[in-house]
């Protein structure tokens, strides 16, 4: 038997032409050269469009548009007396209390006492040492009587002894005119008279100089019994603050002594709060400090939702952890019942800017002081020059570089660095 070979299955084909060859191998170059400038058009367009990406949920975009920028300062606030006084012991001793802390008391009425022996024995010394300087200023009163009386009788005499001497001499004149004396006799009573009113003129000097004396001593007296007085006056006031008393009508507030505790002068013993005057502080960031003042307008919401008008009434002059407190006071009628340290909304009306171009306020703001944002072309982040003005807690305005419609990155681009276009893929 013979095997048949596989002759019969075969058939003949045609060579291939070499020009056709040639053709295959271009169109197949050609291919694969397309791809390639289509890869690399892919990738310069993806370089060109940013040398870094980013997804659109790691950024903020906000939109830039033109309205009404108003600037204000919200806070939460906590309410305080604006009149809580502590009373200070004024000197060492022994308290007594008169009250608890809540009483309502009436304004002079006492709260407590300080027993201070060393303070009352100061007072009698002085009272005493007043007595003694009084009276030795009447006694000087009384010496310059006297010595002003004795000059002025001693100028009594004088001129009572003149007005005998020339009523000698006149008698002498007409007794020689008559030959009954001698020239002499006219002569002694001439220099009797002269001696006479010598007496008078140091008489009178004398009484002048006595007058001034002894008013000198009187007042230089008179002084230190002043000075001894108001010594005494300021001991008696001393002795008087012992009591402490209610300076106003009010709420006895925070007692800080026990009763009938030993305390050192100076030392807190309690305090009073005025139910009638409350003022609400607020914290201030310090970036909006610089804007208040005192009087600006505010409004005042309670726990109901009711708003009240209020004003600033005090600023603090120093920046504690990045923070200004200020203090608000209501201008009309305050909430009923209000507590102390109880919370109320609080919001404070800086200035209103009409018709500007303004955008979100973000972190882009301290990032770049408000010299550049991150302006969106399509899917691109470009960063340019901006001019921001002024800011609120919650926009900015925009003085130059920008646009109505604009998009702009307001929070995140610190991860940019600083990279001149970024793209934002997922937005």
């Amino acid at each position: 038997m013979s095997i048949r070979d596989t002759s019969a299955q075969d058939h003949a084909v045609a060579s291939t032409p070499a020009h056709v060859q040639r053709r295959r191998r271009w169109l197949t170059g050609a291919a694969v050269a397309i791809g390639v400038l289509l890869l690399g058009g892919w990738l310069v367009s993806a370089w060109s469009g940013g040398s870094r990406s980013f997804d659109a949920s790691r950024v903020r975009i906000a939109e830039v548009t033109r309205g009404d920028l108003v600037r204000d300062i919200s806070a939460d606030g906590r309410v305080i007396a604006a009149n809580s006084p502590t009373l200070y012991a004024i000197a060492g001793g022994t308290v007594t209390l008169h009250v608890v802390a809540g009483d309502v008391v009436k304004a002079d009425q006492p709260l407590a006492e300080i027993d201070s022996p060393e303070l009352r024995s100061r007072l009698a010394q002085e009272q005493a040492t007043l007595a003694s300087v009084e009276a030795e200023a009447g006694r000087a009163g009384l010496d310059a009587q006297i010595a002003r009386s004795a000059a002025r009788r001693a100028l009594d005499q004088a001129e009572i002894d003149a007005q005998a001497a020339r009523r000698d001499l006149e008698r002498n004149q007409r007794a020689f005119e008559g030959g009954a004396v001698a020239q002499i006799d006219v002569s002694r009573a001439q220099d009797n008279l002269k001696k006479a009113e010598l007496g008078v003129d140091h008489a009178q000097r004398e009484y002048n100089l006595q007058g001034r004396g002894a008013g000198l001593d009187t007042q230089n007296k008179k002084l230190l019994a002043d000075r001894q007085r108001a010594v005494v006056s300021e001991l008696q006031r001393q002795v008087d603050a012992l009591t402490l008393r209610a300076p106003f009508d009010g709420q006895v507030g925070q007692v800080q002594v026990a009763h009938r505790q030993n305390v050192a002068v100076n030392a807190p013993v309690l305090s009073v709060v005025d139910l009638t005057r409350f003022e609400v502080e607020i914290r201030v960031p310090e970036s909006f400090a610089r804007d208040l003042a005192i009087g600006m307008p505010a409004q005042l919401t309670s726990g109901a939702g009711q708003p009240y008008p209020g004003e600033v009434s005090a600023v603090s002059p120093e920046v504690v952890n990045g923070e200004v407190v200020s203090r608000l006071r209501f201008t009309e009628e305050q909430p009923p019942g209000l507590r102390q340290n109880q919370r109320l909304r609080a919001r404070i009306m800086l200035d209103t800017r009409d018709d500007v171009l303004m955008v979100e306020r973000g972190p882009f703001l301290e990032q770049s002081g408000g010299r550049h944002a991150y302006v969106m072309n399509g899917d691109v982040a470009v960063r340019q020059p901006i001019s921001t003005g002024v800011s609120s807690l919650s926009s900015v305005e925009i003085l130059d570089g920008l646009q109505p419609g604009d998009r702009i990155v307001v929070s995140g681009a610190d991860q940019f660095g600083d990279a001149e276009r970024i793209r934002i893929t997922g937005d």
